[in-house]
């Protein structure tokens, strides 16, 4: 059997991985779907992310990625050839832009490797976490082998430069065996805001802050998660909007 390292989209999911299951872990500690992604180089786009977390995100600081983040990825880099890489992502858009660009920065250089997609059953709020290790177990062994790696590393390029035209174009060529990309893509393009309104995760905030009738963010944070699963936004993600909103009454 061929070795396997196990390519994780956080550490909640580190936490509860199943130990009998054989393999390197590494963590993608990222949240592409929030800030700039630009970047001609990967020593530039590493260093306007680390601007931006540092920025944004507060005890995350510059050096704090340098140390912690950058790491993982060049973990990713040196796997070795003639082994299987297993990503496991969910369906939201957070989860779906971080995959994206895990393909997109293996797959060229890791040719010889199997890549192979672990994802729920089923997508909901919970996702990974409302699984448990003998339903994690599970669905690795039901594990999806990825043979269009070219398709999905283009995914990442037009989201970068915001080539919302070539996102749906690709996540319809792909639609077939990935028809959770195209709800991705969708929610993506839905949440840019427009001359006339906002955004689809502000509009929903907003609806939703009107309908419970208060400004208090937990509760707002919690109904929001069961709307908008789709967006797979952490609690700093969502405070950045609500506040944003606030702000702007």
């Amino acid at each position: 059997m061929r070795k396997q390292y196990h390519i994780l989209n956080g550490d909640s999911l580190k936490e509860q991985f199943p130990e009998n299951l054989q393999g390197e872990i590494m963590v993608a500690k990222e949240c592409l779907v929030d800030g700039s992604v630009k970047g001609k180089s990967l020593t530039d786009f590493f260093k306007t992310r680390a601007e931006f977390i540092s920025s944004n995100y507060d005890g995350y600081t510059e050096q704090d990625y340098f140390e912690k983040t950058v790491p993982e990825f060049q973990r990713m880099q040196n796997i070795p050839d003639n082994t299987d890489i297993n990503l496991w992502f969910e369906d939201d858009l957070f989860c779906q832009v971080n995959f994206w660009f895990v393909i997109n920065f293996l797959s060229k250089s890791h040719q010889n490797n199997h890549f192979f997609l672990i994802r729920p059953k089923s997508h909901s709020q919970y996702g990974f976490g409302g699984l448990n290790k003998s339903e994690l177990i599970s669905i690795y062994d039901n594990r999806l082998e990825l043979t269009e790696l070219d398709e999905l590393a283009r995914l990442w390029e037009s989201y970068q430069i915001n080539d919302t035209e070539k996102l749906i174009k690709t996540s319809s060529q792909l639609k077939n065996s990935y028809p959770f990309i195209v709800a991705a893509v969708e929610a993506h393009i839905e949440r840019i805001p427009t001359n006339r309104e906002l955004g689809r995760p502000s509009q929903s905030l907003l609806q939703i802050m009107e309908e419970l009738k208060t400004d208090e963010f937990g509760p707002v944070f919690r109904e929001f998660n069961k709307r908008e699963s789709i967006y797979g936004f952490g609690d700093l993600q969502v405070k950045r909007l609500f506040d944003e909103i606030k702000n702007n009454r």
